[in-house]
């Protein structure tokens, strides 16, 4: 249950428009998880790119999760031009994002990223991504079938090996195979100095690594443990470490627990 002391943790939005309006936009799933499996209070930060007080944003919260998203993080970040015009592209969530990741680690803050938040850390911290994950040679198609229904598309769709000893496979307790789904078209190419392999799958594709200071929870993944999570033991055990982390923080920072 949340109290007035539960910790606050920051899910920076998308922009969207919705009729003939821009709205700025958090997906519910990705808010209930903070609430249900991390048993936090969500603060949605609207995408204000160097309008956003980000020391204000930061002196405010107790961790910060970077969500999935339709949109894809602009190549131009990593040097490259982009390759499907197709896509879509969020360049104002980039602009938060991206200069977020970085303020929050330096704090040591928890941070979760999930699939776009997987590749946007990555990316702040100087790596470079696949564009077309499908079209490298050796890699298999990691994107959904979207004549699915969305259950289906969400479903397990492949395994992947986690490194022993590693951040994940003490989170699931000495697993070191689990089955994810797999909703993505664009990966890890280059990973950034200092992150940690966590986890890959069969065709040797990144799916999670660590990073940021020694002893932080520090966690990116590139599947969604979001959905359905109430049923997923192996996601409730994520958020749940993810919510502890975000508790110590508060409570190492000065703010009652």
């Amino acid at each position: 249950m949340l109290n007035p002391t539960t910790p606050i943790v920051i899910v920076p939005a998308c922009t969207a428009q919705i009729g003939s309006h821009r709205f700025h936009v958090a997906q519910m799933k990705y808010v209930d998880a903070v609430v249900q499996g991390a048993t936090c209070l969500p603060l949605i930060l609207p995408a204000l790119g160097t309008r956003t007080d980000l020391a204000k944003a930061l002196d405010t919260a107790d961790g910060l999760m970077l969500t999935g998203a339709y949109s894809n993080v602009h190549p131009s970040h990593y040097g490259q031009e982009v390759h499907n015009p197709a896509l879509p592209q969020d360049a104002a969530r980039d602009a938060t994002t991206l200069p977020l990741i970085r303020a929050a680690i330096e704090r040591g803050m928890p941070v979760f990223a999930v699939c776009r938040g997987f590749q946007e850390v990555n990316v702040a911290l100087g790596g470079s991504l696949h564009q077309a994950v499908q079209e490298v040679a050796g890699k298999f198609d990691h994107r959904e079938d979207k004549s699915l229904a969305q259950e289906l598309q969400y479903a397990p769709a492949h395994a992947i090996s986690l490194t022993p000893d590693g951040q994940l496979a003490q989170i699931l307790e000495g697993k070191l195979h689990i089955q994810v789904n797999s909703l993505h078209g664009q990966g890890i190419d280059q990973l950034a100095a200092g992150l940690d392999v966590e986890a890959r799958a069969d065709d040797g594709l990144i799916e999670a690594y660590s990073f940021g200071k020694p002893g932080c929870f520090a966690l990116a993944v590139q599947w969604h443990p979001e959905w359905n999570l109430m049923n997923n033991p192996d996601s409730i055990k994520i958020f749940k470490a993810f919510g502890q982390a975000c508790r110590d923080y508060q409570t190492k920072r000065g703010r009652p627990s």
